[in-house]
């Protein structure tokens, strides 16, 4: 059983960053992999970003965010650089089983709450 909680989200301009957390209770967090996902009003929710054995991003943000992880403080993050309006979204973590990249949702077995990040133009 794994437990996550987000936290960074905020209002920001665009073209400004910021970095999300999400820590994880569970003594193997080390052997789950983690995605970040978002969804914004009215959208269906969309992969972001993963980290396992791979780190690996949807299009849209590759190149202005990356996502890293902290195994001793059971942490991941994921520093969002060059915000537009179009990163406006509630972004969860999520974990799977085992190190291989997924962009599926409905592969992930443990969520977080969310955090809200709002980017105005």
């Amino acid at each position: 059983q794994v437990q996550l909680v987000e936290s960074g989200g905020g209002l920001v301009q665009a073209g400004g960053s910021l970095r999300l957390s999400c820590a994880a209770s569970g003594r193997t967090f080390s052997s789950y992999s983690i995605g970040w996902f978002r969804q914004a009003p009215g959208k269906e929710r969309e992969f972001v970003a993963h980290i396992g054995w791979s780190t690996d991003y949807a299009d849209s943000v590759k190149g202005r965010f990356t996502i890293s992880r902290d195994n001793a403080k059971n942490t991941v993050y994921l520093q969002m650089n060059s915000l537009k309006p179009e990163d406006t979204a509630v972004y969860y973590c999520a974990a799977r089983s085992g190190p291989f990249y997924s962009g599926n949702s409905n592969e992930y077995n443990y969520w977080g709450q969310g955090t809200q990040v709002t980017v105005s133009s």
